[in-house]
């Protein structure tokens, strides 16, 4: 069943912040009140999980600028995920917050649990600030993502947030022209 459209369930869990390497607690309210990234991955101290986290921070002062927070979340432990960030170079780039789901509570929440292993699968959402679903993607274990694309699906949905009856095309850009779904569009596009 599909998230896009819902509410974000209820979780509170510990973290670790990054930016100024202290744990923290973090919770569905956390999530409400600005537009976030939650970015799921299945394991600290893996393979492709670094390069997208890694990624992801690439884009994240970007991403930062259109107020929007980011999130990742494996089911490894707040403490997991400062020894990581203590022992990887990659890892110890990031300044986005890393939410430690050892009760598999929020990737539940998410549906990307993989039960049989325990771990999260390669799930990224886009939450709005009411605390909605706008957008998810989910790829295969081996499928690492590309940050890059969240740029252009931040701007889309906050245009269609402010601009009710309009939609975007495509390959939309920002300051590129939209749509305004209606009869006289039937057929011609």
């Amino acid at each position: 069943m599909s998230l896009i459209g819902k509410e974000i369930q209820p979780f509170t869990a510990q973290a670790y912040n990054s930016a100024n390497g202290e744990f923290i607690e973090v919770s569905d309210e956390n999530l409400k009140g600005q537009w976030n990234i939650v970015c799921f991955y299945p394991a600290d101290f893996s393979f492709v999980c670094p390069t997208e986290l890694e990624d992801l921070q690439g884009q994240y002062a970007e991403l930062k600028k259109l107020g929007v927070e980011v999130y990742s979340v494996s089911t490894d432990t707040h403490f997991v995920h400062k020894a990581w960030h203590d022992h990887s170079e990659a890892i110890n780039k990031i300044e986005y917050t890393m939410i430690g789901d050892p009760s598999q509570t929020i990737t539940r929440n998410f549906d990307v649990l993989d039960e049989e292993l325990g771990l999260a699968q390669r799930g990224t959402f886009i939450i709005d600030p009411d605390g909605i679903v706008q957008a998810a993607e989910i790829n295969a274990d081996g499928i690492g993502r590309d940050a890059s694309t969240l740029i252009d699906k931040i701007k889309a949905a906050q245009y269609v947030r402010n601009n009710p009856g309009e939609v975007c095309p495509a390959k939309w850009k920002e300051g590129t022209e939209t749509l305004k779904p209606s009869l006289d569009l039937v057929g011609k596009i």
